[in-house]
This record gives C-alpha cells, structure tokens and sequence, in this order.
C-alpha cells in the first residue's frame, strides 16, 4: 500500500462532525394523528432556523418540527463548517445576476452573520463559533489578478505564507468579518434545544411523503401513518424530493466529500502557522475548502463535485476511494510538512445545487406553504436568511428581503434526463480544462455565462 491510500485507508466512513458523544438521544416519531399552527418540514439548518424564528417572532404560536431521519444528519451535520456572510456565493456571482440589488444583498449577508453569532451567544450554542474571516488563496500565477480585485486584505507570496504555511501558495486575500468557523452538527443540536426551550415540539424519524389542500388545513401525510394538519407549512426539505411538484427539476443532488486528519501535535503546528484559524478556499473552478478544528485537526474537502445519473440519493454514493484518494494527494501537496498524518474520518453528502448556485425562494397553497431550496453549498449562514424569507412570505409581508428580486425570481430549472447528466459532466470537464489553462473558459462554459447559468467560483 502506498503512503497515500495508507493515509486514509483506516479512516472511519462516517462525517467527523457526527461522530461524537454528544449527540443528543433520538427524539421520538410522530405516530398519531396531530395539528399545528406552523409545521416545518426538516430538521436540518433551514427549517431550525425556521422553528425557532418563528416562536421568537410569535411565542404563542403552535410550531411542529418534522424531521425525516435525526436533526442535521444530512447536509448540516456533513458540511465543513464554514458560515459566510454571502448569499451569493461571492459578490461577483450575485452581481452578474442582480447587479442593482448586490449592495443590499451583501449588507443584508453581512447583518444575517452577525445575528447568527448573536443567536449563538444568547442561547449559549456550544459550537466553537469563531469569528475567524475566511482566506482566498491564488496557487497558479494567473489567479492574482483577480485576488487584487476582492475585497479584503491581499496578501503577497511572503505575507500568505506567514499567515498558513504553504509551497503551493502564491499570494491570498483575507476577508477578516465575512466568515466564521464553527462545529456545524453541534450548531444544528443547539438550535433544536433553543427551540425546544421556546416551545418547539420537535419530532424524528417521521418521514413527510405527501401534502394536499385539505380545506382549512394544509395535511401532511407521514410514512408512519400519522396525518399532521397545518394552518401553514414551511419547507426546509434542502436536496430530498419537495413536496411542491412544480420546484421538483430546480435542485439537483450534488455529492461533495471531505477528509479529516489526527489532530496535529504542537510541533505540526508549528510547521505551518495557522494561528488566526482563518476557513481556506483555493480559487480554482474545482476547488479545496479547508479549516483546523477545535481539536487542532485540518478538515480538507472539495474539487470534486459528482452527479449521478437520474438525481440518484443513496448512502453508498458517500463512500468515493478516487476522491478520497486525490483528497489527499492535494492534502501533501499542499502541506509536504506533513507527511505521515493520517486521517481519521472520510465521507461525503449530497449538496442540494440550482442552475444559480445559491438559494431560491417561493410560495405554494395559495401562500400557506412557502420554501427555501438550492444553497448549493452555502447553508450553514444562508439557512436562516432563507427562514427568515419563509416567514416573511407566509405572513404575506414586503420586507427587505421580500422585495428583492433575487427572491420573488426563481432559477432556470435543470433539463429531464439524459440532458442535465450529459451538462453537468460537460461542465466539470471544461471546468477542469479551464483551471488546465489559466483560467480560459470554453465555448461551453461561455455559453452558460451568457444564459445566466454559468459560475467562476
């Protein structure tokens, strides 16, 4: 066995951030019939953020949580951590889109931030919340350019490689209030406990499989057997089916996979610096995202991006050995100092992507459902925007946020198969082969610019 696949051979297939003691007990299903003012589908980021708003805007309303498997065990307990400010994923993404709306846009991303940590704080969330700023960092010479074009502190060769020590790193940006790290699965237990101790009922293990007009009520039918009546609902399904039909082909499931090492002893830190603990991104098409952990371990995930034919969800698809593998052969490429780690964890999840590449917004039931879809890797901050949202449209109220466009507009829907199978691998290809040629974007790709679609992360 090589030292590569020896890295992560032994590595336990389960999400690092799950695997933990402190995982709360199972709540229990739903089993009989029951009401609410307010259900919320989904136990995951969006529809916690949703719960708990809800209550905190109108305590004495009656909110069900419905949770399909256990609270943030799919993408929000799978996720590196990192919580931005941007709704966007970038200001140069949303301003191509909605270019006399991105001023408001990122204000608003950036207040979203800061009443996340605010949240964090009155509640006493137990989750490593660090207000670290995040870090762009250019390894290929024809992507400095555009690092001095962001906003942010631009690093130089020696400035970058005082603040992480890399070979590969040839200059960087430092966003020091856009981003902060945080233990994603212990951020979504928290919430639930924060709207518990509101008056939340929450309930898992109660998968949703249908809803319909019912007259007064919109009813929720659950592969328990219990049916749930509700004066309103609001959806937080991220990449499973949604329950509104016509939203079906504007998501697809993306899988994203990640590796965490041992945690590094202090002579390992000393080798590469890191002390501020800023979240990384390189900023090629195909991209790595990293971060160091409260217990001093790296979390290095992205660059691949895999799609199965047909929108296809299943649990064997979060075990990929060629990502894991080129994982980390980027991870010692990156960091040589390191050789002889190990890591500890490997697994992957699917991310709930749209032809915009951040969330879209929307009403069903004559107004009396509302949902928030396609964060396409931008939920840990964008979730409670999106529940923010929610609410706003299921009170019929013109907000800030309600007015704007990037809301009341939805996405291009992704083509039947085998179409959107044979875009998304031409897309990865030419991505790839941009990133092979300083950046230079192929007829395809700039076709999908010109529709709106295309994205240079």
């Amino acid at each position: 066995m090589d030292e590569i696949t020896a890295s992560w051979a032994d590595a336990r297939p389960t999400p690092f951030w799950l695997d933990n003691s402190q995982r709360p007990v199972p709540r229990s299903p739903i089993t009989t019939d029951t009401e609410a003012d307010l259900v919320v589908v989904g136990g995951g980021y969006t529809g916690l953020w949703s719960a708990l708003l809800a209550k905190e805007r109108e305590p004495s309303r009656d909110v069900l949580l419905i949770e399909a498997n256990r609270i943030g065990w799919a993408a929000s307990g799978r996720n590196g951590g990192f919580c931005a400010a941007s709704l966007t994923h970038g200001r140069s993404n949303g301003a191509r889109r909605f270019p006399n709306e991105i001023d408001t846009i990122e204000a608003l991303g950036m207040r979203n931030l800061d009443e996340i940590e605010q949240t964090v704080r009155r509640y006493s969330i137990d989750c490593d919340f660090r207000r670290t700023g995040g870090m762009l960092v250019a390894t290929k010479p024809y992507q400095v350019a555009g690092l001095r074009e962001m906003s942010g502190e631009f690093l130089d060769t020696d400035a970058v490689r005082a603040e992480v020590n890399s070979p590969t790193y040839i200059a960087g940006v430092w966003d020091r209030e856009g981003k902060a790290m945080l233990d994603p699965a212990r951020l979504a237990w928290g919430l639930a406990d924060a709207a518990e101790s509101l008056g939340v009922r929450v309930a898992e293990h109660t998968p949703i499989v249908g809803m319909e007009d019912g007259g007064p009520h919109l009813q929720l039918r659950s592969r328990t057997g219990a049916t749930v009546r509700a004066n309103q609902v609001a959806l937080g399904t991220n990449v499973f089916m949604p329950l509104v039909r016509r939203v079906r082909l504007h998501t697809v499931p993306v899988y994203d996979y990640a590796l965490v090492t041992e945690p590094l002893n202090q002579e390992q830190l000393a080798s590469i610096g890191w002390t501020h603990r800023q979240g990384i991104d390189d900023v090629g098409n195909q991209f790595h995202y990293y971060r160091i952990t409260e217990e001093n371990r790296i979390l290095w995930g992205g660059y691949d991006a895999i799609y199965h034919y047909g929108g296809k969800i299943r649990t064997d698809y979060d075990q990929r050995p060629e990502t894991f593998a080129k994982l980390a052969r980027h991870f010692f490429q990156t960091f040589p100092q390191l050789a002889g780690i190990r890591f500890t964890h490997r697994w992957g999840g699917a991310i709930d992507t749209c032809s915009r590449f951040f969330a879209f917004y929307g009403t069903a039931y004559r107004g009396r459902a509302a949902y928030a879809l396609g964060y396409t890797g931008l939920g840990v901050g964008a979730t409670r925007f999106g529940a923010s949202v929610i609410l706003d449209l299921l009170r019929g109220e013109e907000t800030e946020r309600s007015k704007l466009a990037m809301v009341r507009e939805r996405p291009l829907p992704f083509p039947p198969e085998p179409l959107t199978y044979l875009g998304i691998q031409a897309t990865r290809w030419s991505l790839a082969s941009a990133d092979r040629n300083e950046g230079r974007r192929n007829l395809w790709l700039r076709t999908l610019d010109r529709f709106g679609v295309g994205y240079d992360s």
